[in-house]
């Protein structure tokens, strides 16, 4: 499989990349890695044919970009590189194999460098990983939306539940959860690829976490209500905090009221509560 990178330069930087990113996300691509002058982003050439940059065309800033072709077998090294471990909140490290241990936290999530989004390094992530330390997850069945490397899955599992789905429509990211559960430990976590369509006939559930974006999370909220238990929270995350009023309003109108929010940098989290 061969894999492009997109090198971006963004003038500003920020928040000019995290605009961009938000926007081109349901594109194709796999992974975003910033650095100081924008960002790199990584898509194969399958989906390539779906990147269509006419209509970005922002006032704030500005961008452009080249074209890199990756190979596959460089992709690891790539991440044994660059990929540094992650904690949160002092509670939780997400690191890869080739790290050391960190016997400063209460828990550890050992996720393989592949080209799935939630490596921790995200703010989103973050987010979530703190708000799930929250949430009771004793006999509770979750749902993991759009689950990625599984990382969110993985740690409601750490945290006590053991009846979970993870569902991703990508195919990597289906690969790479089973790899990154299996690696922790968590071999019961149910690993499905699909779409809000892949749960529907599935038993509703008492927690839902879906870390994708504002338009997907918006159009499915009907359906995380509608799979979601009295009482149960729903998690929503991959959005940016002028999305939150809009999100809470949609929220509404489906028996979902606000619980908290959280925002890291110009990221937010919001926790619904099933009414």
């Amino acid at each position: 499989m061969q894999y492009l990178a997109y090198h971006f330069t963004v003038k500003p930087p920020q928040p000019g990349s995290e605009i961009l990113v938000a926007m081109i996300a349901d594109m194709g691509f796999d992974s975003f890695d910033y650095n100081t002058e924008g960002f790199t982003a990584y898509i194969t050439e399958d989906e390539q044919e779906n990147v269509n940059f006419q209509d970005l065309i922002f006032e704030e800033f500005s961008y452009a970009f080249t074209i890199e072709k990756i190979a596959k077998t460089n992709w690891n090294s790539e991440w044994e590189k660059n990929f540094e471990p992650v904690v949160v909140d002092n509670l939780v490290c997400i690191r890869a194999p080739f790290h050391e241990v960190n016997k400063n936290v209460s828990h550890e999530i050992i996720i393989m460098p592949k080209m799935s989004f939630g490596t921790g390094h995200h703010q989103t992530t973050q987010l979530m990983c703190a708000a799930l330390f929250k949430i009771n997850f004793h006999n509770s069945r979750v749902l993991d939306m759009g689950c990625g490397t599984g990382v969110l899955a993985i740690l409601a599992h750490k945290l006590g539940s053991n009846d979970i789905l993870a569902v991703d429509i990508d195919d990597w990211s289906v690969e790479n959860s089973i790899e990154n559960c299996a690696v922790n430990h968590a071999e019961s976590i149910v690993v499905k690829k699909g779409d809000i369509d892949q749960v529907l006939h599935e038993k509703n559930f008492d927690i839902i976490i879906a870390n994708i974006n504002k338009n997907i999370l918006k159009a499915h909220i009907p359906s995380y209500s509608l799979k979601l238990n009295p009482g149960g929270k729903l998690l929503l995350s991959g959005f940016f905090v002028t999305d939150v009023e809009e999100l809470i309003q949609a929220a509404s109108a489906n028996h979902l009221k606000l619980e908290s929010k959280n925002a890291k940098d110009e990221w937010a989290i919001i926790v619904l509560e099933k009414i």
